[in-house]
């Protein structure tokens, strides 16, 4: 088992030498993340001028929750007045014109790397500060917004503020019916989790494989089979950068546990090859 990292490496280590290390260089690569966020880092103008720009499928979901003051206050200083064609978003480096101190440098890298996480993070900050505010009014029966990310094709986050807990739903869709077998298996695990004394503070944690939670079923949305639903309740902030990469973590283990019982399976074919060939009697002489 592995836990993903919360920012891109590839988008760390390409900048490190250009920005950090005041190092001009050409650059022209485009970096595709898990979840299909496309990134492209360029330099099209000249060695010093270093083009970073996004696209993701709910850029425009994240605007309406906060998303674009996030990126005004972190970014700011290197927003592209104009995007780059195709994209969401984008910065720009002058290599002349960055901080003078190293730390710095390494710290708007670090910045870069985790653009995405910071971009998802804002709907669930979003529903803390309405939690928090229903808390502090004593509002036990608010009537909060359901955000909605989609995310991926035909998958999406579901967030919701309540009085006592923030609720995220993750739909993912299963293409294989052996993925849609081990993510069951993988997520009940989840489920059962919280009876074992040792982490009975975790999360709660439900699964479905067919109905949807009670605070989605209203939506319009048709029922897939291959879909599985997994609600998470009292999420601290902590968690944000956690939570996001449960997808690609559930999806990685699976695949991961298929290669691995796919390899027994060849050794173990082969062990029982070996017995055949053993038993095969000798050619009389």
């Amino acid at each position: 088992m592995i836990l993903l990292d919360y920012h891109n490496v590839v988008i760390e280590e390409t900048l490190k030498q250009p920005i950090v290390g005041l190092e001009p260089a050409v650059l022209e690569m485009t970096v595709v993340d898990f979840d299909g966020v496309s990134y492209r880092i360029s330099t099209p103008q000249s060695k010093n001028i270093i083009r970073f720009s996004m696209l993701m499928q709910c850029f425009k979901e994240l605007i309406q929750w906060g998303a674009q003051e996030m990126l005004q206050k972190e970014y700011g200083a290197y927003i592209l007045p104009q995007t780059e064609s195709g994209y969401d978003f984008s910065l720009e480096f002058d290599l002349q014109k960055l901080p003078e101190d190293k730390e710095e440098r390494e710290t708007l890298v670090k910045k870069v790397s985790l653009i995405k996480r910071n971009l998802l993070a804002q709907p669930f900050e979003r529903a803390f500060e309405q939690q928090a505010q229903y808390e502090a009014e004593e509002q036990t029966n608010p009537t909060p917004i359901l955000m909605q990310i989609h995310y991926r094709d035909q998958e999406t986050i579901y967030i919701q503020a309540q009085y006592d807990r923030v609720t995220v739903i993750f739909s993912t869709l299963f293409k294989e019916e052996t993925d849609r077998i081990f993510g069951r298996v993988f997520l009940q695990e989840f489920v059962d989790a919280r009876r074992r004394p040792a982490i009975q503070k975790a999360p709660q944690v439900l699964y479905s494989s067919k109905d949807p939670p009670l605070e989605i079923r209203h939506l319009t949305e048709p029922q897939n089979e291959n879909v599985g639903y997994v609600t998470f309740g009292e999420v601290r902030e902590k968690t944000i950068s956690q939570i996001q990469l449960f997808r690609d973590y559930l999806h990685y283990h699976i695949k991961c546990s298929k290669a691995y019982m796919h390899s027994r399976m060849r050794a173990r074919v082969q062990a029982f090859l070996k017995v055949l060939n053993r038993a095969k009697p000798e050619s009389p002489t």
